[in-house]
């Protein structure tokens, strides 16, 4: 049974940072792409950020050189650093796991969720 449980979200004041994580469990977690997904209120999800198995990573327009994913093979766990929140940046964040993650095919699996406000 796969389980991704996500951590980290809050409340925070514009131009600050928050380190969102993703715990898994259930899948050989190394050879897995996996990504950050949101969706603020009255929106669509939007993918954030992909990191594949071998480290390559892509991210949204909108994060682009304020957001950093990473991962942790060792500790099967998966980061996404957000710095210089901006309001819009607030939403759902979900932790998925899947090619789609990289931005093609299926996105099998995902966390519950943590909410991320970022206040102006």
């Amino acid at each position: 049974q796969v389980q991704m449980v996500e951590s980290g979200g809050g409340l925070v004041t514009a131009g600050g940072s928050l380190r969102l994580s993703c715990e898994v469990s259930g899948i050989i977690f190394g050879i897995n792409a996996m990504g950050w997904y949101r969706q603020a209120p009255g929106k669509q999800r939007e993918r954030v950020a992909g990191i594949s198995s071998g480290l390559r990573t892509n991210y949204a327009d909108s994060v682009k050189g304020r957001f950093t994913i990473s991962r942790d093979n060792a500790k099967n766990m998966v980061y996404l650093q957000m710095n210089s929140l901006k309001p819009e940046d607030t939403a759902v964040y979900y932790c998925a796991t899947g090619p789609g993650t990289m931005g093609v095919g299926g996105v099998p699996y995902w966390g519950q969720g943590t909410q991320v406000i970022v206040s102006p």
